[in-house]
């Protein structure tokens, strides 16, 4: 038996049949010295619902239970894991709902109308970027969320946190400082996982601005988009399939610019020229 008096997640694991697939960007994190780490960065859990993409067998699903979560929401797509988490919600009665089904059509703000909301996951590698900007540019804010605690490879991490003028800064850097203070809290090694992944991953935190600069979302998004799809060219160019030449005029930035030398402010300034 393991801390919790459950089984230890490599005899789950094998029990089950659950090898991990990469088709569903799987790597299992079976440490659990390291996923009670990722349960004690999201903060307090006990008067929280904590939702988590992509539990697998179970093991930082039993960390956030072990550590006070008060419920933990869990969406999984893989059918073959759903009873090894019938399990862990055995153990816990009543503290853990698992949901069949994809991450990306699920309505997260629907999860627990009125609650307070902490998004805690080892997201899958092939939706992590993806369902992040979904979280970021929700058009309500404050969120749904009070925080969100997520791994991802260490690339993405640094561009989450990235800052104007540097090589990672892009589309992931702008959205994130828009509306969130984000750090990396620290680094996961290949060998916790099960396979390795050939990189290192880092545990991000993002914690939402009470008032971020007022900006449209949805062209925030475009223009983001259209300026580092091109980054080595001039915004001039970048911008040129919407309206750039009259946006770069309306706010007085310099068409010879390229987008990693545009802070935030200047990019939310271009959306709602718009």
């Amino acid at each position: 038996m393991s801390l919790d008096g459950l089984p230890p997640l490599r005899d789950v694991i094998e029990r089950h049949g659950l090898q991990a697939k990469k088709s569903l960007g799987q790597n299992f994190l079976l440490d659990l010295n390291l996923t009670g780490k990722i349960a004690r960065a999201a903060g307090d859990l006990s008067t929280s619902t904590v939702i988590e993409v992509g539990p697998g067998p179970g093991g930082l699903t039993r960390a956030l239970l072990m550590n006070g979560a008060a419920r933990v929401v869990a969406i999984e797509r893989d059918e073959r894991c759903l009873e090894a988490l019938a399990e862990v919600s055995a153990h816990y009665p009543g503290r853990l709902e698992v949901i069949p089904g994809d991450a990306l059509k699920t309505d997260f703000a629907a999860l627990a109308p009125g609650e307070k909301v902490k998004i805690v996951a080892n997201l899958p590698y092939n939706i992590g970027t993806e369902l992040l900007i979904r979280w970021l540019t929700v058009e309500q804010w404050p969120p749904f969320y009070a925080s969100m605690t997520l791994m991802f490879q260490r690339e993405v991490a640094q561009r989450i946190v990235a800052k104007p003028g540097t090589e990672a800064y892009g589309r992931l850097g702008v959205l994130a400082g828009w509306r969130t203070d984000a750090r990396i809290a620290f680094d996961v090694p290949p060998q916790a996982f099960t396979p390795p992944p050939k990189v290192t991953s880092s545990v991000v935190q993002l914690l939402p601005r009470e008032n971020p600069l007022p900006a449209n979302v949805r062209m925030l998004g475009r223009i983001t988009e259209a300026a580092f799809g091109q980054r080595r060219k001039m915004l001039r160019q970048s911008l040129k399939g919407i309206e750039g030449a009259r946006l770069l005029e309306a706010t007085g930035i310099d068409g010879t610019r390229r987008a990693e030398t545009l802070d935030i402010a200047e990019f939310v300034a271009l959306a709602n020229a718009v």
